[in-house]
């Protein structure tokens, strides 16, 4: 009777604003934790959990007393697991929404620079790829990755085709690590990175591969690699890989990171506007 009378409360509470905008938020979180989880590898342990509770809301409504014990002693636990588990996902929910409550004056992303400088690192990869010579090259955004330059060489020098390709020649002493850009600058050479967890990943990823989305999963900066091996260019954001690149592709992915959002809208907008005039031409 008091679950009864509990539940009729609450229905007629719905009613009110303050419960609708209670739901809506509800609603709104539920929403942004399943688009962080789909496709990563805590969508499979969420529904771990999910049927971890069942079990127990299970035992709990069949009263089966040794498993609620055993069930409600390990619920001490879960929280610690779910961090250690999650900390990943956790922290890219965290740096997403941190860049999305910034103050109008820190909405440009540190990282910005004249897109002039673009042209530098796209030929730098191209022509590494050319001639099979591996590289990883991490432009910082928003997040500083002073941590990860202090690991390498400092060099603060002016970003250049002929020093990024100097850098990675193999005979080189800096060539085995990333080179992290800051603006329009080489902040640092032969630098060491986090290593992705990510189990779901291809064997056929080296260890390039590898740093570079382990850095774009604690941080939001984006990664260039070049493949030693396959001479494929790779571009890295969010944790996501885009694999066999050309120029022009890895040009529109280096400036659609690194846009400003107003400008990003706009390039998109232009970019679709462009892709109709090509059909209607096409088609008449």
């Amino acid at each position: 009777m008091i679950l009864l009378l509990s539940y009729t409360e609450y229905l007629e509470r719905l009613s009110e604003p303050r419960s609708i905008v209670d739901v809506a938020l509800v609603f709104v979180i539920v929403y942004t934790v399943l688009r962080l989880v789909r496709g990563t590898r805590a969508a499979p342990m969420a529904a771990g959990l999910l049927g971890f509770a069942a079990l127990y809301w299970l035992a709990i409504w069949q009263r089966l007393a040794t498993l609620e014990f055993i069930l409600r002693s390990a619920l001490l636990y879960v929280g610690v697991a779910v961090i250690v588990l999650f900390q990943t996902e956790i922290r890219q929910a965290l740096i997403s929404l941190g860049n999305r409550l910034r103050l109008p004056l820190w909405r440009s992303h540190r990282g910005q620079f004249g897109e002039g400088v673009y042209d530098e690192i796209v030929l730098a990869a191209t022509t590494l790829a050319s001639t099979k010579t591996g590289a990883l090259i991490v432009i910082e955004r928003g997040i500083s990755l002073t941590n990860a330059a202090e690991s390498g060489i400092r060099l603060d020098a002016e970003l250049s085709y002929d020093l990024l390709v100097a850098i990675f020649n193999p005979a080189s002493p800096l060539h085995d690590g990333a080179v992290i850009i800051r603006e329009h600058r080489i902040v640092a050479a032969s630098c060491f990175l986090p290593l992705t967890l990510n189990p779901l990943l291809s064997k056929d990823l080296g260890t390039r591969h590898r740093a570079a989305i382990g850095i774009t999963e604690v941080t939001d900066a984006v990664a260039i690699v070049v493949s030693e091996e396959t001479g494929l260019i790779s571009f890295v954001e969010r944790g996501q890989i885009k694999r066999g690149l050309d120029a022009t592709r890895l040009r529109a992915a280096i400036v659609q990171a690194l846009l400003a959002p107003r400008q990003r809208r706009r390039v998109g907008r232009l970019g679709a506007e462009t892709e109709r005039e090509a059909e209607e031409a096409i088609t008449t």
